[in-house]
């Protein structure tokens, strides 16, 4: 590695003027801190305006849901967080009531006037309730309408209709603090899953309302929380700082890993018993390009890299093992399969790539043809993914390692002789089809301006080039594409959407109509692909809603709404200062189960 001395360097400076472009004291010498960088800048920090998975990892580590995964436990296991005990969930699944744990705190702020802030159930009565206000958008909302909370859609219609404010005070059947501590949630219809909703912090966790009202609009940039910590600096786009929060209660590690994962069996018994959590500070940069992200990590400047950049993965890992000269240094790697899927969307409301009839999906399939995913693997992404067969990803129920589908299928030939049928020709000899009405034929696709984004859209533009389809590309941070594609602006855009809890809904979300500039970017919305996924969505699991799903994978297939890709393999390498670190794929708040050494992070630094 000497060879790359200089850049390393060059990369070293960087950090260090990211660290000292926010202002603040620094953390004390004894003071263990956690540094590492997310590859997407962060939207903000409310639960009710939030669904990218960086602003989600930074907000479940602030905000508290009454449940939460064990971190260790394989297969997974519910706990109870901010609850006393599991919730009493009525036979036919449609009451879960909750008993919320006394002594439990908010940390300080001003809008709370001086006084200590108890969390109680009415809290989560009104987390739960703000994602039904039309005024902060939730792009989440779709999950609870989904679950039809009794009453609670029709007070967000009636403020819609009446352009009144959400009243927050009206009382529902759907949810309600039945004293101070004890929650109901009452549902319209089964959900055997809905319980998962009630472990994600970064969803349901509790806000306070003397908050919210206090900074209004601001509130992205003014998150309070009861979790483990809190945020003390901010720079958009650039750095994030969070620090340990005092009035957090007394958690202490105990964790139960299976008997056949040896590594977890020793981080458990090592941390056992330890106060949560055990670090003080959590330094996060935005670092969008590889090459100083993976070099910030190699020279000991960050603490952890989660995914190692595609372009050094032959130098990390070669034949997918770690590289001795990294074993050596006592890195450890963290191999594992991630519940995500990658894809493009087509715009189903757009007049090019949109549209039912016959010739708009066969456009759309005859794109999907012209992606070579196996090139994609090999020459961008190196090998640490597979082929997607489906957007139900590996790692949930429902997802079935034997189907087979056309999602992935490259076939220049096949894509060619769709577009001929369909009347996608080349009618004036320029090497570009046009429309069957003869009108130019041109694709658009939002990018990013990062490396991998621009290796991405360079086999985008050789493959659609082979089959004859101009392509043209818009790029944009990815905040702005986020924004652009919930409001429907964007003709095609790649994103990876992850799993939150390990069930297969959350990917055919990706199709239901209602979910319309939500979940579903693509603004899919057919009737029989709406009435299999209710179908499925109440049933408990086994063969009767195994068999809609099959039928739902079929039908977006079919459609083809989105070109899933892959389903990505990550490997993280920690530096052996960092203690305890491990991976549990639907549990973002991690900070609060590792722990570092400061004495091996300082002689690195020296």
């Amino acid at each position: 590695m000497n060879f790359r001395k200089p850049i390393a360097r060059l990369a070293a400076f960087a950090v260090l003027a990211l660290a000292a472009a926010s202002p603040g004291a620094a953390p004390g010498a004894d003071a263990k801190v956690l540094r590492y960088a997310f590859r997407i800048a962060e939207s903000g920090f409310d639960p009710a305006q939030i669904n990218d998975l960086y602003s989600r990892i930074v907000v479940s580590n602030i905000f508290e849901a009454p449940l939460a995964f064990e971190f260790l436990a394989r297969p997974l296991r519910l706990r109870p967080n901010t609850a006393a005990a599991l919730p009493e969930v009525s036979p036919d699944h449609t009451v879960f009531t909750l008993r919320i744990r006394p002594g439990i705190f908010f940390d300080d702020d001003p809008a709370f006037k001086g006084v200590r802030r108890e969390l109680t159930a009415a809290d989560y009565v009104y987390s739960i309730k703000r994602h039904y206000d039309p005024r902060w958008k939730s792009p989440n909302l779709y999950v609870l309408q989904n679950s039809k909370i009794l009453g609670l859609s029709e007070l967000r219609g009636e403020a819609l209709r009446n352009k009144r404010a959400f009243d927050y005070d009206r009382s529902v059947e759907g949810v309600r603090a039945l004293d101070r501590y004890t929650l109901r949630i009452r549902l319209g219809e089964p959900n055997p899953r809905f319980i998962y909703n009630l472990a994600d912090g970064s969803f349901l966790g509790a806000v306070a309302r003397e908050v919210v009202e206090a900074y209004g609009d601001k509130i992205m940039e003014q998150p309070v929380g009861t979790g483990p910590f809190r945020l003390a600096q901010w720079k958009r786009s650039s750095r994030m700082v969070l620090e340990k929060n005092p009035n957090y209660r007394d958690e202490f590690y105990d964790e139960d890993p299976p008997a056949s994962d040896a590594y977890a069996r020793d981080i458990a018994r090592r941390l056992k018993g330890r106060r949560l959590p055990m670090i003080d500070r959590v330094e996060v940069y935005i670092v969008d390009e590889n090459q100083p992200r993976w070099l910030a990590f190699l020279n000991g400047e960050h603490d952890l890299i989660e995914e190692v950049p595609t372009d050094f993965v032959n130098l990390a890992l070669p034949n997918n093992q770690l590289a001795p000269n990294l074993r050596k240094r006592g890195i450890r790697m963290v191999r594992y399969p991630r519940a995500d899927v990658s894809v493009s969307y087509f715009a189903m409301e757009h007049p090019l790539v949109g549209g039912y009839a016959p010739a708009n999906v066969a456009l759309r399939r005859a794109i999907s043809l012209g992606v070579d995913v196996d090139q994609e693997i090999r020459l961008v992404r190196k090998s640490q993914a597979v082929p997607a067969q489906s957007t139900v990803a590996p790692g949930v129920w429902g997802y079935d390692p034997e189907f087979r589908s056309e999602m992935s299928e490259f076939n220049r030939a096949k894509a060619k002789a769709l577009l001929d049928m369909y009347g996608y020709a080349d009618r004036d000899g320029d090497g570009w089809r046009e429309q069957p009405d003869g009108a130019p034929l041109v694709l658009e696709y939002a990018t990013q301006p990062d490396q991998n984004s621009r290796q991405l859209i360079e086999l985008w533009k050789k493959n659609m080039d082979a089959i004859g389809l101009r392509m043209e590309f818009r790029t944009a941070k990815w905040p702005e594409n986020l924004k652009a594609s919930r409001a429907g602006k964007l003709m095609m855009w790649g994103v990876g959407w992850s799993a939150a809890s390990p069930d297969a809904d959350t990917f055919l979300a990706l199709g239901y109509g209602p979910n319309r500039g939500q979940a579903n970017h693509a603004r899919f919305d057919l009737a029989r692909f709406n009435k299999v996924y209710e179908a499925q969505r109440v049933l408990p699991n086994g063969p009767e809603r195994e068999a809609l799903m099959t039928e739902a994978k079929k039908l977006m297939i079919a459609y083809m709404p989105y070109k899933v890709h892959v389903h990505r393999v990550f490997t993280d390498l920690a530096h052996p200062w960092v203690i305890g670190y491990h991976r549990n794929i639907f549990m973002r708040e991690f900070w609060k189960f590792v722990d570092i050494d400061p004495d091996g992070q300082g002689r690195a630094a020296r």
